[in-house]
């Protein structure tokens, strides 16, 4: 089996993520696997992940869209308080192996795309 061409694919309007805000949701393909991602911007930058957290493969958000801490400085799982850098994925405090794997994101005319990896593909691939 081929692995299929990197692409970019269109994922929000860039007014959709403020700074320490709600994230957008978005579906993909994760090693054979279809995976909830989400995207978030913080200091003026998009970044995404998988809503998976690395204590236990579960879903990171309490309610839909919310990962940020009340201060909006943390990615934090809701249930069990491991803490994320949201720039990086990267495991900062708590329960953690790690760090959130992350989806590599572009942004320009006011649009945010997410760019597809061997192992990360849209879902209907």
């Amino acid at each position: 089996m081929s692995t299929p061409p990197e692409q970019s694919l269109p994922l929000c309007n860039s007014a959709d993520l403020v700074d320490g805000g709600r994230a957008v949701a978005f579906d993909v393909r994760y090693a054979g696997q279809t995976c909830r991602a989400f995207a978030i911007r913080y200091r003026g930058v998009p970044h995404a992940y998988l809503n998976r957290c690395t204590h236990v493969a579960m879903e990171m958000d309490y309610q839909e869209g919310h990962f940020f801490d009340d201060t909006g400085q943390w990615l934090l799982c809701s249930t069990h308080g491991a803490a994320y850098l949201p720039h990086t994925g990267q495991c900062a405090g708590g329960p953690c192996r790690g760090g959130l794997v992350k989806i590599a994101l572009s942004e320009s005319d006011g649009v945010v795309h997410w760019h597809t990896a061997h192992h990360l593909q849209p879902v209907e691939f």
